[in-house]
């Protein structure tokens, strides 16, 4: 197990093809979170699926799990299509999904019933995948009498004992602490490495690249709206692995620089050049600034990263946000400040809000398009969900209303727009009225 080589003559046990997923929106169109995406699960390969929040990963996950349909696109199993439930085939969520008056051995035990299996062969089966995970003695348990790592355990015995050739799981160790999930994945390695499990193949959704890098063969990445394959790499790295090894964290910081190089490229600019934003505040933008001119203006996002002690996703969204702003730039996973981000980071307040200003001006076409609407009102307001209204055809209804809250947000920041809380209506601030900083087409 554990294959890390060369997959030409590796057999691919479950195959996507060309899968789209569309969601339809209360108004009756349709929002692309997948398009287009081919992959391969192949025998022998422990996979992870990585990509921003918010970018399909695990739509694609229960997709896979046959719980939800694709739009289009075909899915197989040993080179057949298949348009149901995947024949063996288990899953472990993230959530523990657990029944909470059923004792560890009967949650264990229900996805057997349906499989026709006699009560002890159930018992049987059970009792061996709940040694093998580690919670031989707690079969009589209930889960509220768990802690959260015992209970992923039940979860994965739950997906085991099923002996699954094909292995999917959902961030299965996001909702445990460090060191739980640290132990957690250790014994999964250990037991896929030497061949304990009848499993064939694991397939993962995380949002962490260590993690990743540390327990796959494989790393598949997606981009979002909507989600695409922009990279695959190979991880040939031997078991187990050190993750302050040289060769360990090239591989993460190659991962890292795939993800945010396409920065500009993968940006949706959608019809009428109504563009996504990302969901970061002002001040979290700026921070970001003056952090990276401490350590000279231009870092490696990796060891940024590392040196805050965060995960790339806790800060992505100011990057994503300061790089479409035009206060920072991309290059082959480095961040860099430009001159106006410099120029902002060391301004005061004063000359920060009317900096922040331009720049929504200058490069957020949504923001410049509510400001002209403002203007053109006689009592310079309007009622948000008038904005909301206004993109619901390019997003879903949720993401409409974040969309024009951070719009809102950065809006206030920059003294360009009020909001009333108790009307619900956004106006002009009065002071923009005089300012002569903005040139607006």
């Amino acid at each position: 197990m554990g294959y890390a080589g060369d997959r030409k003559n590796t057999p691919t046990v479950l195959e996507a093809r060309e899968i789209t997923k569309k969601f339809p929106t209360p108004e009756g169109g349709e929002v692309t979170v997948i398009s287009g995406v081919s992959i391969s699960i192949n025998e022998g390969e422990f996979t992870s699926l990585l990509g921003p929040s918010g970018s399909g990963k695990s739509t694609f996950l229960r997709i896979l799990a046959g719980l939800i349909p694709p739009s289009s696109g075909t899915l197989l199993y040993r080179g057949q299509p298949v348009n149901h439930l995947r024949p063996r085939t288990a899953m472990v969520f993230q959530n523990y999904a657990l029944i909470p008056w059923l004792n560890v051995l009967e949650n264990v035990e229900l996805p057997l019933i349906p499989l026709g299996f006699s009560r002890r062969e159930r018992e049987i089966k059970a009792l061996r995948v709940l040694d093998m995970v580690g919670l031989d003695g707690y079969e009589t348990a209930h889960p509220r009498e768990l802690s959260g790592g015992m209970k992923q355990r039940v979860g994965l015995a739950r997906a085991l004992v099923v002996d699954p050739e094909v292995l999917l799981m959902d961030e299965p160790f996001s909702n445990l602490d460090v060191l739980t999930a640290e132990n957690l994945r250790r014994d999964l390695l250990e037991l896929w490495n030497r061949e304990k499990l009848h499993t064939r193949s694991i397939f993962m959704v995380t949002h962490s690249i260590e993690e990743a890098v540390f327990m796959s063969n494989r790393c598949i990445i997606f981009s979002k709206n909507p989600a695409k394959v922009i990279a695959e790499v190979e991880i040939p790295l031997p078991y187990p692995r050190d993750m302050r090894s040289k060769e360990f964290m090239k591989i993460v910081d190659r991962i890292y620089t795939l993800m945010t190089k396409p920065l500009g490229e993968r940006r949706v600019i959608l019809p009428e050049k109504i563009e996504m934003l990302p969901h970061a505040r002002p001040g979290g933008i700026i921070g970001l600034l003056e952090l990276l001119l401490e350590r000279g203006g231009k870092v490696d996002m990796w060891d940024f990263a590392q040196d805050l002690n965060l995960e790339i996703d806790d800060i992505y969204p100011s990057i994503e946000a300061a790089n479409l702003l035009g206060f920072l730039k991309i290059e082959e996973g480095d961040l860099i400040v430009t001159d106006k981000g410099r120029e902002i980071a060391e301004a005061d307040i004063i000359h920060q809000k009317i900096l922040f200003r331009e720049a929504l001006i200058d490069h957020i076409p949504l923001i410049r398009q509510m400001y002209n609407l403002l203007k053109q009102t006689k009592r310079r307001e309007l009622p948000r969900d008038f904005f909301v209204d206004l993109i619901d055809a390019y997003f879903s209804e949720s993401e409409s209303e974040k969309q024009i809250d951070t719009a809102i947000s950065w809006g206030r920041f920059a003294e360009l727009f009020g909001y009333d809380e108790e009307t619900d209506n956004v106006f002009l601030d009065p002071s923009v009225e005089e300012s002569k900083s903005l040139a607006l087409s």
